[in-house]
């Protein structure tokens, strides 16, 4: 007779099976969280990109001296060396740093005086005072000092108060009072045979800004400009 063994019972859990079950079932609740939770945000990095002072630094772009791009054009040569304007300022008699009454404006192929016209003459008016004369002359000793044998342009301005026209005038009257006496003064130190370029400007070439006082000041002023025999 053959026997028909009886199926076994399933075994219950023992305590090893339980705790499988339970990491089983935790990881598989956090698979489940993961997959569905959102994706965050990205944030910024908070580490700065290197700089030129740090030793991670990218190194520079490596240079072909061979490269075609570096060379001229069949035919072609450099222009001849050029020293660049340099400009030396020095202020005199001022009452801050921006009102000079005096500035003397120098580079290597020009020398410019620029004076005042509260210290040349009076309000509206085209009569030098002593202290002005005593300034240009001193001016004149310069450019006698200098063996100045080019044209000397001295230039009138003003501002913009009043009309285009009496600027004119006026700035045209205060260069010829300040020629005058630059222009004695060098025959006196015997030194008469200059050519002069006398000019009144108005209102032109403004070197501040006309809506204030202070740059009105700046702009009525007589510039006294000579070449030095050395630029020529």
């Amino acid at each position: 007779m053959t026997r028909t063994p009886h199926p076994q019972p399933h075994p219950h859990p023992g305590p090893r099976h339980r705790r499988a079950a339970a990491v089983i079932g935790a990881s598989a609740a956090a698979l489940i969280l993961v997959c569905a939770a959102p994706a965050t945000p990205a944030a910024a990095d908070s580490t700065p990109p290197p700089t030129a002072g740090d030793t991670t630094a990218t190194p520079p772009v490596q240079v072909d001296p061979k490269s075609p791009d570096l060379k001229l054009q069949a035919g072609a040569t450099l222009a001849p060396p050029k020293v660049l304007d340099i400009v030396s300022v020095t202020d005199q008699g001022s009452v801050s740093a921006s009102q000079p009454e005096e500035r003397q404006e120098t580079s290597n192929t020009t020398v410019t005086y620029a004076l005042q016209s509260e210290v040349l003459f009076t309000k509206d008016s085209a009569k030098l005072s002593a202290t002005a004369t005593s300034r240009i002359q001193a001016i004149a000793g310069d450019i006698n000092a200098q063996h100045v044998t080019s044209a000397i342009r001295v230039f009138g301005f003003t501002d913009n108060l009043g009309s285009s026209t009496h600027g004119d005038v006026l700035s045209k009257q205060r260069a010829t009072a300040v020629y005058n006496v630059l222009a004695a003064q060098l025959a006196t130190l015997g030194d008469p045979n200059h050519t002069f370029q006398v000019r009144g400007y108005g209102e032109q070439y403004p070197i501040a800004d006309n809506s204030t006082e202070a740059g009105r000041r700046e702009n009525r002023r007589v510039e006294i400009t000579f070449t030095p025999p050395a630029a020529s």
